[in-house]
């Protein structure tokens, strides 16, 4: 698969033939053809081999969506569409292929929307190919809704081939810091930091709602952790703020393990828009990213925030006051 000289593991190598086993000899995805569900730890390579497969597909019908991003427009259209069913038409067009990367289902409002999809995108006999931090069984892991979800687990288990890459080795933890995009931020460690909590610039979230920021300058803005994810925001709101602001800082992170855990979710989602976003962000933050997003209770997903937060370059502040 591809043509670059990135050298693959074994366990990458063996996803490559089954991600081209989707394609006939002209690298046309095949018709009604099995969809794979793709899953690991973070930083095992998932997404690079989503991109490298579909760097070698001869076709103008596909799609590729972070699921973050199509999730958001999937409920807008829906809203504005009146059904599920168009609006995947509106989003996918003539797509015989469609992948997703981080497919994922934390909330119960959410996995009745996803199920809807997921059962217009099968009837229609696309091809599906997903990435995902967790195995079919995991998803929807909160065990007060999760038997609710077992019946579109099996619909998963019966339309994708699950295949697992989760080798030993964390690659975004091997370095090679860029000086582009979202790794151009850093992870400044403040041992000491104070939030003055002050009153900031007010951004327009629409619908009458609105977050404040620390500070505002061009396209670059300056958050408080509490003011930004202390407040009901959501990954469609991070969505839309990053069409206005290219640069981004969130300022006085504390351990997560002492704000509530939709606090903690909300970090983990806008991490994902603006990871997915390449987005240069700094973040000054009370301790190391690891240490950061331990212990917190029912939030599975931070080890993909602390991953990702590890790529940023380490800057060591001994005392820092937020804008």
């Amino acid at each position: 698969m591809g043509t670059d000289t990135v050298i693959l593991d074994p366990a990458q190598v063996a996803v490559g033939d089954a991600l081209a086993a989707l394609l006939d000899r002209h690298g046309r995805p095949r018709k009604r053809h099995r969809g794979l569900y793709l899953h690991g730890r973070p930083g095992r390579g998932k997404t690079m081999m989503m991109d490298r497969f579909l760097a070698d597909v001869r076709s103008e019908r596909t799609r590729r969506f972070h699921f973050h991003s199509f999730f958001a427009a999937l409920h807008a259209a829906n809203h504005e569409l009146g059904s599920i069913e168009r609006a995947v038409a509106a989003l996918l067009a003539d797509a015989d292929l469609v992948c997703f990367d981080e497919f994922h289902v934390n909330d119960i409002g959410d996995a009745m929307l996803v199920t809807r999809l997921l059962d217009t995108l099968f009837a229609q006999r696309r091809t599906l190919v997903v990435t995902s931090n967790y195995a079919p069984g995991e998803l929807l892991p909160n065990p007060l809704f999760h038997d609710r979800f077992v019946p579109t687990i099996a619909r998963i288990l019966d339309n994708l081939d699950v295949v697992t890459l989760d080798g030993p080795l964390d690659y975004r933890t091997l370095g090679g810091h860029g000086d582009t995009g979202f790794v151009a931020g850093a992870y400044v460690l403040d041992t000491e930091f104070v939030d003055r909590g002050a009153d900031g610039v007010v951004i327009e979230l629409g619908n009458g709602r609105m977050v404040r920021a620390l500070a505002v300058d061009g396209d670059a803005v300056t958050f408080g952790f509490t003011q930004l994810c202390g407040v009901p925001t959501g990954a469609a709101d991070y969505l839309a703020l990053t069409r206005r602001f290219r640069r981004w800082t969130l300022c006085a992170v504390p351990p997560l393990r002492e704000v509530p855990a939709d606090w903690a979710m909300r970090l983990v989602n806008l991490v994902d828009v603006l990871y997915d976003a390449d987005i240069p962000c700094t973040v000054h933050a009370a301790e190391p990213a690891d240490e950061l997003t331990s212990g917190v209770p029912g939030v599975t997903e931070l080890a993909r925030t602390a991953s990702r937060l590890g790529q940023l370059p380490r800057v060591v502040c001994s005392a820092h006051q937020t804008p």
